[in-house]
């Protein structure tokens, strides 16, 4: 028996069973109204899997949109698989959800974060990613688009 209750495990647990089933929402109806994300994840998080010609160009976080055209969503318990386009070259990524370390739809303003021990340390007042004012526009309906890799920074407080 452990001496407490670990909130912060309970919490990360059950904020990336809330990004599992909305990803199941899209992978069974797809992306409803203007609603798109921006996911932020580790790359090398020893479960990740994208192309090494990814991985070798963002070896620590690379963020990923999805938006107007992605293809393949298989959502599971512990992560989901996706292509998307990168300059006319789809590639396959696998996302574990503990690689997750922001989850973004700013089409309604929300938000998650995950933070390591480390990240805690360094950034105790930093509340986490702000989402865009709003949508890039264009249609919901899937069309040719190439991913966007984007910093968040500018989201920051």
């Amino acid at each position: 028996m452990s001496d407490g209750i670990d909130y912060g495990k309970l919490m990360h647990r059950a904020m990336r069973g809330l990004i599992q089933e909305v990803l199941t929402g899209v992978q069974d109806n797809g992306l409803p109204g203007d609603h798109h994300f921006f996911i932020t994840f580790d790359t090398a998080h020893p479960d990740s899997e994208l192309a090494d010609w990814l991985s070798d160009r963002y070896p620590g976080e690379m963020t990923v949109v999805m938006q107007h055209w992605f293809d393949g969503l298989e959502v599971t318990d512990e992560g989901f698989g996706i292509t998307l386009n990168f300059g006319d070259a789809p590639e396959r990524l696998y996302i574990p959800y503990d690689a997750i370390k922001t989850f973004v739809d700013p089409s309604v303003e929300f938000g998650l974060r995950f933070e390591s021990q480390e990240d805690e340390d360094e950034d105790e007042d930093d509340d986490g990613p702000e989402p865009p004012d709003g949508p890039e526009g264009g249609k919901p309906e899937p069309q040719h688009r190439d991913a966007e890799v984007v910093s968040l920074d500018r989201f920051r407080k």
